[in-house]
């Protein structure tokens, strides 16, 4: 009896050490899956971040003529009907429908008007710009989460100012707000981006949904905002993107707490923004992103007007003008990341070819003699931007992999200065451009910028064939560590050779071990990354 109760006993401990053994292997399993699961949330977080900002730059398009009515005394009466495209209809579609209300005003007040409406729209470039060079350090030194938790933040103060704004000064004062908490936000969810995607194609599907997001936000903020404004109240739409803004901020705090620095203590001092302006390489990219977004930038605010007047274009087709090219710039996202995951030597030329069709696209434009017409080369436009985009945006993480400190945040913040500049002159100087020299002198000189910038996007060919391999980065990692990757990487190197050698080993066998380990580790990882 003894004997059995021994052998069952053996057996239970078997079987509980086997338990074991599976429930840590099970862990280690869920830890391998929470990481990557971890990681998709902090894309859906960021694009959720970049969604909102997108519909709180576009969602008061239809409440900007009751604040111009309100000052000039109309006290904004009625509502605005439900706007169904973008800036347009904050630009030269809004001042319409006022100016129907309003017809005996609307000569004296037409100037006065333009400039409240455009320094309103750029007011949040403007400050976006200034910021920018601030925020990149900030980033770089802090790490991404905690700028981009600062970025929501104030994001969802500027979003409760909207709801609450009573007149101009206020409103002005909560976009303004925006551009403060876009400097923080996008910046740092675009870099954070870059840095948990940092192989490709990866990198470049998860930005490619970043901008697919972006261009929903743009696009269903004035709807959206139309029809809550009308059936709810002007407080609503704002109130609910408030909510959804606090919610994506609680999500954050909760998958990376700021108080876990242990990250951020292994980040390496990133490369200054000056310098990176100063790289000849990330220049002509920067001044890629610029040229392709100032067609958007400077139609936006007045293709309204030339619609109204040259072809008698109802207010449904004023609103509307942009909706149907959200789809080829989704479309334009989609084949850039397919072509690039077979082909990411190419990258200068998806831009290259980009650039084309948007000048190609923006000399078109003023030959149009109807709606329909209209909307193809806007189509073409956006569906070049989507080129530009998706193959730069990765492009500038790779520059500073391969040429500086593979840190995100000063780099993306170049991304968005360049983005700023075509805002924030488009609102102003685009409607004094058609007054003084005409429509279609601006669309023939936008055209002519983006067709003359294209080949110097062959500037970028030789550095877009290189990859960086692990032996070259082996060779640069025997200084010092510099990158986030490099950094980890050298300690579990530092910590294979403590373990394949005693402590009491020369230190000539350490140095031709510590070349084997290098060697080793460049053959396990050659896969990754090879030059071309």
């Amino acid at each position: 009896m003894a004997g059995a109760g021994d052998a069952g006993r053996a057996r239970a401990a078997v079987a509980r050490l086997s338990d074991a053994v599976g429930e840590r292997r099970r862990r280690l399993g869920t830890a391998m899956q929470d990481a990557r699961r971890q990681r998709r949330l902090l894309l859906v977080i960021v694009c959720v971040a970049l969604l909102l900002d997108n519909m709180l730059y576009m969602v008061i398009v239809p409440i900007i003529p009751d604040y111009i009515a309100a000052m000039r005394g109309g006290g904004g009466a009625a509502p605005a009907p439900p706007a169904g495209g973008n800036e347009s209809g904050g630009g030269g579609g809004n001042r319409s429908r006022l100016f129907a209300r309003y017809p005996a005003a609307a000569a004296a007040a037409a100037g006065n008007e333009d400039v409240q409406i455009g320094v309103l729209f750029a007011s949040k470039a403007i400050l976006q710009l200034l910021v920018n060079p601030l925020s990149g350090t900030f980033i770089d030194r802090v790490g991404y989460d905690v700028p981009l938790l600062i970025g929501l933040a104030v994001m969802f103060l500027s979003t409760a100012t909207f709801a609450f704004a009573e007149n101009y000064a206020t409103l002005f004062a909560a976009r303004s707000l925006q551009g403060l908490g876009s400097a923080f936000a996008d910046t740092a969810g675009i870099a954070m981006i870059a840095d948990r995607y940092a192989e490709e194609p990866a990198r470049s599907r998860a930005l490619g949904t970043a901008l697919a997001f972006i261009s929903f936000g743009s696009l269903a903020a004035p709807p959206f905002g139309g029809v809550l404004y009308q059936f709810a109240g002007k407080r609503v739409p704002f109130l609910v993107l408030a909510c959804v803004c606090l919610l994506d901020g609680l999500l954050l705090l909760a998958l990376v707490p700021p108080c876990a620095g242990g990250a951020r203590a292994n980040m390496p001092v990133g490369t200054p923004i000056h310098r990176l302006m100063a790289d000849p390489y990330i220049a002509v990219v920067a001044g890629a992103l610029t040229t392709c977004n100032i067609p958007l930038a400077f139609l936006e605010p007045t293709i309204a007007n030339w619609m109204k007047e040259s072809m008698g274009a109802t207010e449904w087709e004023m609103g509307l003008t942009w909706l149907p090219a959200f789809f080829p710039h989704v479309l334009g996202v989609y084949v850039t990341v397919r072509l690039a995951a077979k082909y990411p030597h190419l990258q200068w030329f998806y831009g290259a070819l980009g650039m084309a069709i948007i000048g190609a696209s923006s000399c078109v434009v003023p030959a149009c003699r109807n709606f329909g017409q209209v909307v193809v080369p806007l189509c073409g436009i956006c569906f070049g931007i989507a080129l530009v985009d998706t193959a730069l945006l990765p492009t500038l993480a790779f520059l500073v992999d391969v040429r500086h400190v593979s840190v995100y945040g000063s780099i993306y913040a170049i991304a968005d200065i360049s983005y700023s500049v075509a805002y924030a002159l488009g609102p102003i100087v685009a409607g004094q451009i058609v007054h003084t020299m005409g429509f279609v002198q601006l669309n023939l000189g936008m055209g002519l910028a983006n067709v003359l910038y294209a080949p110097v996007l062959l500037f970028l060919k030789n550095v877009c064939q290189m990859k960086p391999s692990h032996s070259e980065r082996n060779i640069l990692l025997e200084e010092a560590p510099k990158g986030l990757y490099d950094t980890i990487k050298m300690e579990e190197r530092k910590g294979k050779g403590k373990s394949l050698h005693p402590a009491g080993e020369t230190e000539e066998n350490n140095v031709d071990s510590y070349h084997r380990d290098l060697a080793g580790a460049s053959e396990e990882d050659c896969s990754d990354y090879e030059y071309s």
